[in-house]
């Protein structure tokens, strides 16, 4: 690593760790060089660094001080000023979507259903919305059994259940090195340690899962084969069938995260491992961002441990969400939307593959994930804070480290938010930075 990044890297973990406070003063670059025993261009290139990420401000005869406040992005050249591109959230919608919706909730409304829609109701849900969730998460010739379905308050709840049934605290936890980052503040809160596991092009390598084992037993793993977050991979069968039969010998438990599974329609790894895999899904991503419902399909023999962690963690599902999911399913809207989301994270990925030519971008062509890996000299936290003087938001890989600590040099772009021809000038500015080297990029 060249010295001015890594002695900038020094400064910025006394920022974050609040040892350089807020409003501190830096010594001149003359002083600091002295004190540094290193040379006067060193030290302004480490000023420049500290300053191209946000960390520092110049003030013109006064010095350099510590940043009291991440920097305002500046609005993107076409964009309005208050406005900035989110590349950091995906949020996918659909213009068909707020109408087949409206059309399926209608009858919700009714007095008579409604009182009976707002009525509390289990983990367990009610066998209507067991048997169609049973169709709703069927996908590639599987279908999940309706007895073996329960209901959470979201996504999240019902990753944190699974954990809870699974992992007891103080044992370990096997997932993928770049995860999804709400992975590790659950696991964290539930005393449960995260295993980074080693990734290639197709996904989790069944043979690191079995060292990690060796060297001391994973209670689970954590996994995302298809259309992972954020490497957009989808892992293919030939693999799927390797961590099947690893994880079946060993006598690991899997939590399968399909949250973004709706977008290919192929089997999960629930479908080769099903006693041993608890599959997690929900309606945020499939249908609409604010709907909160969320889906554990778990084995026979663990349907009672995960149904009690619904229960007491509190993360138990609304009703309404339920019964409005079933009759959305019934009606046909669940499909017509996941085949339309289907369509636009394609042509998004068409937008991307377009704009980033010639770059590392890598991902599943039907996800709406780009995980780019950045021409060097740029670091990933660089790139982030030179995107964002251009009012573009982007994720570094470290947000998705299972570890905390190691990350490559890329970020990843969230694709679904923005419109399309906002998301294609966004890109084309990215793929101009990333050419422009972050020594220009600072110096604009």
């Amino acid at each position: 690593m060249d010295d001015y990044r890594r002695i900038a890297d020094g400064m910025a973990a006394d920022i974050a760790a609040g040892r350089l406070r807020p409003g501190d003063r830096l010594p001149t670059q003359r002083e600091f060089a002295r004190r540094r025993g290193i040379a006067g261009s060193t030290a302004a290139r480490v000023y420049r660094e500290l300053a191209c990420r946000g960390l520092t401000v110049g003030e013109v005869g006064r010095g350099t001080f510590v940043r009291a406040s991440a920097r305002t992005a500046d609005p993107a050249v076409a964009e309005p000023a208050e406005g900035r591109i989110d590349l950091e959230f995906n949020h996918p919608v659909v213009p068909e979507q707020a109408a087949l919706l409206a059309a399926g909730i209608a009858p919700l409304l009714r007095p008579d259903v409604l009182e009976s829609a707002t009525r509390p109701v289990g983990p367990a849900g009610t066998a209507a919305a067991r048997n169609a969730a049973a169709g709703l998460l069927a996908r590639g010739g599987w279908r999940p059994d309706p007895d073996r379905v329960l209901f959470a308050g979201g996504g999240r709840q019902a990753i944190a259940a699974a954990i809870a049934a699974l992992v007891p605290p103080g044992g370990r936890l096997g997932a993928e090195e770049l995860t999804y980052p709400v992975l590790r503040s659950v696991a964290g809160r539930l005393g449960v340690e995260v295993v980074p596991l080693s990734v290639d092009g197709e996904g989790v390598v069944p043979q690191v899962v079995a060292e990690a084992h060796r060297a001391a037993p994973l209670a689970a793993v954590y996994l995302q084969p298809t259309v992972h977050n954020p490497l957009g991979l989808v892992t293919p069968p030939r693999r799927l069938a390797e961590l099947a039969e690893v994880l079946g010998r060993l006598g690991v438990a899997v939590i399968e995260d399909a949250v973004w599974a709706f977008l290919r329609d192929v089997p999960p790894l629930a479908a080769l491992l099903p006693e041993r895999t608890v599959l997690v899904d929900s309606l945020s991503k499939r249908l609409a961002p604010g709907l909160t419902a969320g889906y554990a399909v778990a084995p026979h023999a663990l349907v009672s441990a995960v149904a009690a962690a619904l229960r007491s963690g509190g993360w138990g599902p609304a009703r309404f969400a339920l019964d409005a999911a079933g009759r959305w399913w019934a009606e046909g809207a669940v499909d017509e939307i996941v085949r339309a989301k289907r369509r636009d994270a394609s042509a998004r990925r068409e937008i991307a593959a377009r704009r980033l030519e010639g770059f590392a971008v890598g991902g599943d062509p039907s996800s709406y994930f780009c995980w780019w890996e950045l021409p060097p000299p740029w670091r990933a936290d660089t790139f982030v804070a030179a995107a964002a003087r251009h009012g573009i938001a982007v994720t570094p890989a470290a947000a998705f480290a299972a570890d905390g600590l190691r990350a490559p040099h890329a970020v990843r772009l969230a694709l679904a938010s923005p419109p399309p021809d906002v998301l294609a000038r966004a890109l084309d500015t990215l793929a101009a930075l990333a050419r422009s080297g972050p020594e220009q990029a600072c110096a604009e």
